[in-house]
């Protein structure tokens, strides 16, 4: 049994970390709560941006989506009153009924189907893990809406 000459390559994790990008510090897989990464301010302040930018986003494309909605059943009525589209009201009144029925067969029970409960779950241990982050965010989100 001789000593084996081995070579082995020292890794200096400080500069490891210094090399890596910005978004593997943040977004790496299984890195723990915000609380443990960042103060109170930075918290506050990426929870704060990314908000404002969601809901100014949010706001925009609502107000998009609203006018598209609102522009089309303005055209379907006038398109309707002019003769150029029929509207079968009794294929209407039977398909809503049919609807209706299969909303009372699903929302009879009162328990949530398991993959939906494990999602909220999940999103209540992250709520619960980042209070501040999120914080921010609702606020920022606010913020956002309004301007």
């Amino acid at each position: 049994a001789g000593a084996k000459d081995d070579k082995f390559n020292v890794l200096d994790l400080a500069e490891y970390t210094k090399n890596r990008p910005w978004w593997r510090k943040i977004f790496a897989p299984n890195s723990g709560s915000s609380a443990e990464k960042y103060n109170v301010a930075t918290q506050l302040v990426i929870g704060g941006v990314t908000g404002w930018c969601t809901g100014f986003i949010f706001q925009k494309v609502g107000k998009l989506a609203a006018t598209a909605v609102g522009g089309g059943f303005f055209l379907l009525q006038v398109a309707n009153h002019t003769g150029y589209i029929k509207v079968d009201w009794n294929l209407v009144q039977r398909d809503m009924n049919k609807a209706k029925q299969q909303l009372k067969f699903h929302s009879s029970g009162n328990e949530m189907p398991p993959e939906v409960k494990s999602r909220v779950d999940e999103v209540i241990i992250f709520l619960k893990k980042n209070v501040i982050l999120t914080g921010g965010f609702a606020g920022g989100f606010l913020l956002g809406m309004a301007s």
